[in-house]
């Protein structure tokens, strides 16, 4: 007998037959004799709907009563797969997140997981009951309803697993694992049999959607055995691992491309002490991330230098620039939109030089220049237009050896959360 938890994403209880396919899989596993917390994202759009919903009534809504609204998606969903569960006559028990004892932070939006309380969690199972858990929710110290944000569902899935204890947390979705890259762009992608944390994890930050960054870091942290598997079919999954075995002469284990990206960049900067900390620091202030960071040379005692950051953080950037001309005086501030982040990741690359070469030269091919470059020991990533992106993930994947004979499953739209 195992302990699993099972994570299912919004396309995978879509509607009331997929609903209908995910209690009968529960209760087979739960038939083989294990026991089973199960974590549910809203329904399909549900989530989407009600952000629309929201922004009819008030084009700025506040974040508490945003929370209070979002978080019903999962509570629909938790209550409507154990009543499909008791129709195949087993007992489960639904529970919101604060009912399973998710302690959260106070920030609305994208709170931070400070404690699990797991307690009724187990005694529902030592009771042989099947737990259903609403994901992506807890409850602040002082009582509010938070949520954790996009693929806070993985992250209640993730961090319930280590909190309870689990042998094995299995994150169900519409394709059947971890592919070399997207298979919706590029149909004979790699199904990886095993990918390791720190790779992951880079694939994750970089843009591969299949697994939230915040839910690796807790696998990782907690050593949680994560397998990513498919609802739609039986097939074997892809193990998260701490170190996962290398294929011969496989070198980039995968290709992932983030659309979220702007560039905005600052020309006729003073090269003086202190000018970045100043520029970045406001930055901070405004709660807005920075990703890749580029300066040129010195010139008549000026620099330019150009980061990236989010797509919708790009109009907020560039009036926190303005905002503090006065301090850090400039000639002039840019923004480019219509931008891509493509990445290779492989922990093969640290003992195999050329590898970002052989990126460069197959960017080159496909008629695109490159923009900016961020490098670390397992990952290469370049800001391209956005325009080739489809064309540049097919020359780096068949490039660096990953296409296959085989056509990559997916199951529907892809989960999100």
């Amino acid at each position: 007998m195992a302990l699993y938890v099972m994570k299912f994403g919004g396309s995978s209880v879509g509607d009331i037959e997929r609903m209908k396919r995910v209690a009968k899989r529960i209760v087979e596993k739960k038939q083989e004799g294990h026991k089973c917390v199960v974590v549910v994202s809203a329904m399909g759009d549900t989530t989407d709907e009600l952000i629309d919903q929201s922004k009819s009534l008030n084009e700025n809504p506040p974040a508490r009563e945003m929370d209070m609204l979002l978080t019903t998606g999962e509570q629909i969903s938790v209550a409507l797969l154990s009543m499909a569960i008791h129709q195949l006559g087993h007992q489960a028990m639904s529970m919101t997140g604060w009912q399973a004892g998710f302690r959260t932070d106070g920030t609305y939006g994208r709170a931070r997981i400070v404690d699990i309380q797991s307690e009724r969690v187990k005694n529902a199972l030592q009771e042989g009951q099947i737990v259903i858990v609403a994901g992506f929710q807890g409850m602040s110290e002082v009582g509010e309803i938070t949520t954790l944000g996009r693929g806070g569902s993985d992250t209640t899935a993730v961090a319930l697993a280590a909190a309870i204890q689990a042998d094995v947390c299995e994150i169900y979705t519409d394709v059947d694992g971890i592919y070399s890259t997207d298979p919706r762009i590029v149909n004979c992608a790699r199904k990886l049999k095993e990918i390791s944390y720190d790779e992951m994890l880079e694939l994750a930050h970089l843009g591969a959607a299949v697994l939230h960054p915040r839910a690796v870091e807790y696998a990782k942290h907690n050593s949680v055995c994560l397998v990513v598997r498919s609802s739609f079919n039986y097939n074997e999954g892809t193990i998260v691992k701490e170190e996962a075995t290398m294929e011969q002469g496989v070198v980039v284990s995968g290709i992932a491309y983030d659309k979220n990206v702007a560039r905005i960049s600052i020309l006729g900067v003073a090269d003086l002490p202190g000018v970045l900390a100043k520029v970045f620091g406001a930055l901070a202030n405004e709660h807005i991330d920075v990703d890749i960071i580029v300066q040129s040379g010195v010139l008549n005692g000026e620099a330019d230098f150009s980061f990236t950051t989010a797509l919708a953080d790009c109009e907020r950037a560039v009036s926190v620039i303005e905002n503090i001309r006065g301090e850090v005086p400039y000639r002039e501030v840019t923004s480019e939109r219509d931008l891509v982040k493509i990445s290779i990741v492989g922990a093969g690359m640290v003992s195999h030089p050329g590898v970002a070469a052989k990126m460069f030269d197959i960017i080159s091919r496909t008629g695109v220049s490159i923009k900016m470059v961020s490098t670390s020991e397992i990952k290469v990533s370049c800001v391209v237009a956005a325009d080739n992106l489809h064309d540049i993930i097919r020359a780096l994947h068949t490039g660096y050896g990953l296409d296959t004979m085989e056509t990559a499953f997916v199951g529907g739209p892809q989960d999100r959360r």
